[in-house]
Formats: C-alpha cells, structure tokens, sequence
C-alpha cells in the first residue's frame, strides 16, 4: 500500500496576487515551477503589465 502523504508536508508557495500560502497540487506536478497563483480568480486578478 502506498504511504499517505500529509498536506502540511507538500511544498508551499506564495500567490503573486494575494498574497497566501498554497500547497502542491496534482494536476500541477509537471508545471509546479510555472504555477504563480492561487486560483482562476487570482490569475484573473494579476496586475497588468504596462506598455
């Protein structure tokens, strides 16, 4: 049987937009180092670039 990971032993990372902690998710595993946001909602939030 596999050994069951603890949430709080995922790595974490810091939202561009909001500021909070979010964890590693499954989905995100082979883009995990492009991930900047939170959410739909966060990325949909981010500041615009100038120019």
């Amino acid at each position: 049987m596999a050994k069951m990971i603890r949430k709080a032993d995922l790595p974490q990372k810091t939202c561009a937009t909001c500021g909070r902690p979010f964890a590693w998710r499954k989905k995100w595993e082979r883009v995990w180092h492009e991930v900047r946001y939170c959410s739909d909602r966060c990325r949909a939030a981010r500041p615009k670039q100038a120019g």
